[in-house]
This record gives structure tokens, C-alpha cells and sequence, in this order.
């Protein structure tokens, strides 16, 4: 009895006995294609039959089947999986790969110059500590004065006094007209960047800005006209129009106040220097509060960039002109609004 390896094609004659691996490659055994006489488990194969419009020839074996080959060169064997290596590691995060680049808005390219806020606001701030400190030793210096009518004050004493308010005023000046440039810097850099958002230039040139910001007493009626055209260039008009105002008022005020203070400083008397002490003190404390207030409505320019306007979009239902039938109430009577 022969069996055919299903692997490596060896026929092996397994007498009479069937085997099932092969002794070379323990592949399988196909089973028996032979005839062992005597043996029961290997019956002769029927005679062949002939079937209508069939095959003729004898049976295959038990364990072979048809199968149906492609004619001419067998086809190539298929390449096996070439080796990829280890898995690459890394030791830290991989940087490489696709970058998104998100282009902003063109309306966001506005270039700003001038002072920045910061520096702005520690200059106004620095000025305001100045004013009040000169305010301060003008106190002390009318409280020295109340005393000198009485007591003989040390000599020392009386030329500090005297010097102290010489020195600190000399220096609320500087600071008062560091904070003037610097806040005139700031409204050309602001106005230029607003008017530029709209696609427009400036219609006051620089040096008109300049010359009204800057020059005594008539920048008291030019330069709140200039901060209230930003106002209204950048549409928040409606929100700075009272702080401009008192800003305005308190400025006018404390320029007149110290005009007075000026005016009455050549008074030689013991009650003349007395009442332009008190005079000066209140000329200080009235620029400190001017410029509290300019501080604030910088602060109310400077919340909000000029990219980014004041305007909030609501929905409003259609109305009908010709309809003569009151407004509906958005909540009934009665009840609170919704949240």
C-alpha cells in the first residue's frame, strides 16, 4: 500500500498499515493509493461509469481531487515580508510633522506705535504721587507759617520749609509736562490706528495734534475735541462722552486755580504768602484729580482695542410701520425675566 507526503511528495509504501505523518518531514500522509490483499479498511474502487456528457476514465483515489491550473509558466512565488526592524522609539516627543498656519484677519494687521499703555499709565501715575506730594509739604510748610506767628522758627527748619516746596514743585512741573507728551504721543498713535481700521487717514495731521495738545490754554478747548473725535471714530462715544466731560470740567478748573496761584506768588506779606500757600495746595490737589481723571478715560480707551469696536448685534423681529397695535411685553405681568 503506498501514501503520498502531502508535503514533500515522498511515496512511502506503508505495506499494510495506514500511516498518517511522514518519517522525513512529519508532514501529512494522503491516504493509501495501493491495494493490500486481505485487508478489509482498503476496498476495491467501483468500476468506472460512464455519465452523460462526462468524463470517462477510471476514479481518482480517495484523498486526490481536479484541480484547475492555469495554462503556460507556473506563477511566481510571492516574496516574502522583508524585515522592518525594531519599533523606533523616541526619547522625547517628535516635533516633526504637519504645521497648520492660521492667518488672522487683515484687519488685525493695524500697526500700533507710540507710548505703550503701560508706560503710560506709570507716567500718570508717578505725576499724580508728585502733585500730592507737593500738596503734602505745602501743607506743612502753611502749618509752619500758622506757628512763625508766634515762635521764632529755627532757621534750618524754615529754609527746608522753604526750599522743600521750591524743590518739589520744580519737579510736579517736569512731571506734569512728561505726563502732557507722553498722553499727546498716545492720542496721535490711538487716532492714527483707529482712522487706519477704517480705511481712512487722519484728517488732523500731527503736527496740529501736537500744537493743540500741547500749547497753554488753548489745548484746554482743542484737546477734548480731539479725544472726543476718537471717541466717535471708534464708536464709544456713548460710553466715555461723561468722563471726557468731567475731565474737561476739573481741567478747566484746576488751570484756572492755578493761574490764581501764579499770580498772587509775588505777594511779599506774611498773610499774602499765607493765602497763596493755601491757594497752591488747592491748585495741586485739583491737577491731581485732572489727571485721575484723564487717567480714567485712557483706561476706557485702552480696554478695548481698536480692532475690536463697541457694537453688539441683537435680533429684533420685523416691525410693521403701517400696524397700529401697541408692543407686545417680551415677559408677562408680573413675572421676573427669564435668566
Amino acid at each position: 500500500m503506498i501514501q503520498v507526503c502531502s508535503q514533500c511528495g515522498t511515496r512511502w509504501n506503508v505495506r499494510d498499515r495506514q500511516r498518517v505523518w511522514c518519517p522525513r518531514c512529519r508532514g501529512t500522509l494522503l491516504a493509501p493509493s495501493g491495494h493490500a490483499p486481505g485487508q478489509g479498511w482498503d476496498q476495491r474502487q467501483p468500476p468506472p461509469q460512464q455519465q452523460g456528457g462526462g468524463r470517462q476514465g477510471p476514479p481518482l483515489p480517495s484523498g486526490y481531487r481536479w484541480v484547475a491550473v492555469r495554462p503556460g509558466a507556473p506563477p511566481h512565488p510571492r516574496r516574502g515580508r522583508r524585515d522592518l526592524g525594531p519599533t523606533p522609539r523616541y526619547q522625547s516627543i517628535p516635533r516633526w510633522g504637519l504645521v497648520e498656519h492660521f492667518e488672522g484677519p487683515a484687519e488685525q494687521a493695524v500697526e500700533r506705535k507710540g507710548p505703550s499703555p503701560k508706560g503710560v499709565q506709570t507716567t500718570v501715575m508717578l505725576t499724580v504721587a508728585v502733585l500730592g506730594a507737593a500738596a503734602f509739604v505745602h501743607v506743612v510748610r502753611y502749618i509752619l507759617l500758622i506757628i512763625n506767628r508766634s515762635v521764632l522758627l529755627n532757621p534750618w527748619v524754615a529754609a527746608i520749609a522753604t526750599w522743600g516746596g521750591v524743590a518739589i514743585s520744580v519737579v510736579a512741573v517736569f512731571m506734569v509736562v512728561a505726563s502732557a507728551l507722553v498722553l499727546t504721543n498716545w492720542l496721535i498713535a490711538r487716532r492714527a490706528a483707529a482712522f487706519a481700521h477704517q480705511g481712512r487717514p487722519d484728517p488732523r495731521s500731527v503736527w496740529e495734534l501736537r500744537a493743540g495738545a500741547l500749547t497753554p490754554f488753548a489745548n484746554l478747548l482743542f484737546a477734548p475735541v480731539y479725544v472726543i473725535e476718537l471717541a466717535d471714530t471708534e464708536g464709544r462715544e456713548r460710553w466715555l462722552h461723561r468722563p471726557i466731560m468731567v475731565w474737561w470740567v476739573v481741567w478747566v478748573a484746576s488751570t484756572a486755580v492755578s493761574v490764581f496761584s501764579i499770580a498772587t506768588s509775588f505777594t511779599s506779606d506774611p498773610q499774602g504768602i499765607a493765602n497763596n500757600t493755601v491757594v497752591t495746595i488747592v491748585a495741586y490737589l485739583f491737577a491731581a484729580a485732572a489727571l485721575l481723571l484723564v487717567a480714567q478715560v485712557f483706561l476706557g480707551f485702552e480696554r478695548q482695542p481698536v480692532e475690536r469696536p463697541s457694537r453688539r448685534w441683537v435680533m429684533v423681529g420685523a416691525v410693521d410701520e403701517k400696524s397700529d397695535e401697541p408692543a407686545r411685553a417680551v415677559e408677562p405681568d408680573g413675572e421676573n425675566p427669564a435668566a
